[in-house]
């Protein structure tokens, strides 16, 4: 749309589009595959370890996806994304076995690592600097839509449909992303200093030192979230799990809006992580608190302050991390940011399933609580700073 806002392109709109279809798959699936693995006979901490299983080859995958993408371009690597996300989840209708959903997991996390790094450097790319925070506010919530609606439902289907329905689903989704896929650009000229040359090693060495503290930060926050999303449905009756998935993916969204809208309009960014952090230790320490006795909505409040201040913790570290990178580097960027989210995933859900199982689901939100408040010894690092930024 020539003269248009880039918001409203035809590439930034496919890229909306793909991500709702292909995140549905993933959302729809993530508290369920343990729901399921359970149902076979496995205690929590192995039902819980699926999750691990599938963050950590999207972690190991999402190292590569940089070079990937200059092989192959994002077109070609969203696509194979959306195929290796889906289709496989079809086969473990077979058997809850967590032998079967170990290397399904394996699999799908691969697609997952190139969908997570692949979509996030595309639209970085696809936009002016100016309007960043507001684009991948907007990109945080097709991603946040289908975690707030299958989060839940995915839940819910589970407890009254069965598993087979639920599985289905969770195969064919990534799949109806395909053409909306089809219509991307296969590769992006990004516009900028440094944009057509390769980096050095003093300036992957000097963004990696910046990198450091939005990394920690993020993957810690993801591990909290990891632990409301895989501990609560496994420690909570299905109705008031759903009820706080729900509140943590709804205010997610309002936390990844909102903290780009300020980082944009009042230059805010990297300086809203911090208190988005607080918000996240909270609403931790309440989940504890309504587990011990308070009940049900101090449960559901508190997952909604953990989506709440992860959400911001999402914008504002993404932002900065494309910020520091520089022009031509949001891959690198991207990989970064995606290894922090998904490992923290994957390290909150077995960490903290490991917990429930020893000590009880209250203390794996203390755990959770106390590693965000300790992590905000962070916070002076990460205000942006010109000497930081490798372009």
């Amino acid at each position: 749309m020539a003269g248009g806002s880039p918001l409203r392109s035809r590439p930034f709109l496919a890229v909306l589009a793909a991500t709702l279809a292909a995140f549905g798959g993933y959302a729809l699936l993530l508290p369920v595959l343990p729901l399921w693995v359970a149902s076979g006979g496995a205690g929590p901490a192995l039902a819980g370890s699926v999750t691990g299983v599938f963050m950590a080859a999207t972690v190991v995958t999402q190292l590569g996806v940089p070079a990937l993408l200059r092989a192959v371009g994002h077109r070609a690597a969203l696509i194979g994304a959306a195929l290796a996300l889906g289709a496989p989840a079809a086969v473990l209708v077979l058997s809850p076995s967590p032998w079967l959903a170990m290397p399904v997991a394996v699999v799908r996390g691969v697609g997952f690592g190139v969908l997570t790094v692949a979509g996030a450097a595309l639209v970085s790319d696809l936009v002016p600097a100016s309007v960043r925070g507001r684009a991948t506010g907007v990109y945080g919530v097709a991603i946040g839509l289908p975690q707030l609606v299958l989060l839940t439902g995915g839940v819910w289907a589970w407890a009254r449909l069965g598993p087979v329905p639920v599985l289905l689903a969770g195969a064919v989704l990534p799949l109806l992303a395909l053409p909306a896929m089809a219509l991307l650009p296969r590769r992006v000229a990004v516009a900028g200093p440094g944009a057509g040359s390769p980096a050095g090693p003093d300036d992957d060495g000097r963004f990696l030192r910046a990198a450091a503290a939005p990394w920690l930060v993020m993957l810690v926050c993801a591990g909290s979230a990891g632990g409301v999303i895989t501990v609560l449905p496994l420690a909570q009756p299905a109705g008031p799990a759903a009820g706080a998935l729900f509140a943590l993916t709804a205010a997610q969204l309002v936390g990844r809006s909102v903290t780009g809208e300020l980082g944009d309009r009042l230059g805010l960014t990297g300086r809203l992580t911090a208190p988005a952090l607080v918000v996240a230790a909270l609403g931790a320490g309440v989940v504890a608190w309504g587990l011990v006795g308070a009940g049900t909505a101090a449960v559901v409040a508190g997952a909604g302050l953990v989506g709440l201040g992860f959400g911001g913790v999402q914008n504002d570290t993404l932002v900065t991390l494309f910020t520091r990178a520089g022009p031509g580097r949001s891959g690198t960027a991207s990989s970064v940011w995606n290894t922090a989210y998904d490992a923290g995933t994957g390290v909150g859900a077995t960490a903290l399933s490991a917990v429930l199982g020893a000590a009880g689901a209250p203390w794996s939100f203390v755990v959770a609580a106390l590693a965000c408040t300790l992590t905000l010894g962070s916070a002076p690092w990460l205000s942006p700073r010109p000497d930081e930024t490798a372009g």
